[in-house]
């Protein structure tokens, strides 16, 4: 005889005696109830999540999704708080904390961090520091790791140029970590303070941009003139290769972080299959900002390629 307790909700509890060959069908049905493979299998399944500052990321999510369109996402951009690079380390830190609680909030196991500002001063902290407790099944990426790994690659001359905001360049990062994994490059470092503005304004193809977008890049090649390859270690600069190759000599590359990103993800998901497995599939994405939606939604689409329908939140 088998014994089982029943429980429903809102009535008394009671047991019931079953018999193995008589109630074959009934103790078939209780176990496919209470352990249907529906609610097994999409515990802890979530959308991957995609954070931004604000715009730039979009050029992130753009490549992840063409290299991996199966997957949810959820794209956020802080666009009230917007832009990171001017902000202290703390208040950095702290804005992003808040920006990947929302995500795990929303069921994401998986934050990108497609902001070079957020990855330089806040990741570190939030892996080593709240994410055991936290959220301890869940990871936190950023784009600094998957480019430094490979960026030694693109240049003959050992000499990179890193272009990026004022807090990416100051916390030292890129150099940091190229010279972990690419010990005998130098890499020469300019903060373009207005190269965002100029973005997210779209003021960018204006011939006022050029004084400034000139202006960066010499104060770059100023430092070095083996410098070969340059880095745009801001999500928002791919928007400005057409400006920045009138204003590079000939031979020396750019390389944007789009590709290397979304590569890197690629190779993560297929090494940790564990991790991949609560990756919902679906084939959506879905857009947030802190900021106006209808503001969001006007310059999001030279970011990102398509016309895209935003949602505002409340952090």
């Amino acid at each position: 005889m088998l014994l089982l307790k029943q429980i429903h909700p809102g009535r008394n509890n009671f047991l019931t005696i079953f018999n193995p060959l008589r109630d074959k069908k009934t103790i078939f049905d209780k176990v496919v109830f209470l352990f249907s493979p529906g609610s097994l299998m999409n515990k802890d399944k979530g959308p991957i999540g995609v954070f931004d500052s604000g715009y730039g990321g979009l050029t992130i999510l753009r490549e992840i999704v063409r290299q991996l369109p199966e997957y949810n996402y959820l794209y956020l951009g802080d666009n009230a708080r917007s832009p990171y690079g001017g902000h202290s380390y703390q208040s950095i830190y702290q804005y992003t904390l808040e920006c990947v609680k929302w995500f795990f909030r929303q069921g994401c196991p998986l934050v990108i961090l497609a902001c070079n500002t957020a990855s330089a001063k806040a990741l570190r902290t939030i892996q080593q520091v709240d994410l055991p407790t936290l959220a301890p099944g869940n990871r936190v990426l950023g784009v600094i790791r998957p480019t430094t790994e490979i960026i030694g690659n693109f240049t003959k001359t050992n000499s990179i140029g890193v272009l990026g905001t004022t807090g990416t360049v100051e916390s030292g990062s890129y150099k940091i970590e190229i010279n972990k994994f690419f010990p005998s490059i130098k890499v020469y470092q300019q903060a373009c303070p207005m190269w965002v503005p100029l973005v997210e304004n779209n003021e960018y193809m204006s011939p006022g941009a050029d004084y400034f977008i000139q202006k960066g890049i010499n104060e770059l090649l100023s430092q070095s003139g083996e410098i070969d390859t340059i880095l745009l270690a801001c999500t928002h600069y791919p928007l400005l290769i057409k400006k920045i190759q009138q204003f590079i000599p000939k031979g020396v590359q750019l390389v944007s972080q789009g590709e290397i990103v979304a590569n890197s993800l690629k190779k993560y998901l297929k090494k940790h299959p564990e991790f991949e497995f609560r990756c919902l599939k679906g084939n959506s994405i879905q857009f947030f900002t802190t900021d106006s939606a209808s503001d969001f939604d006007f310059h999001s689409a030279s970011f990102f390629g398509n016309t895209i329908h935003s949602r505002q939140i409340t952090l």
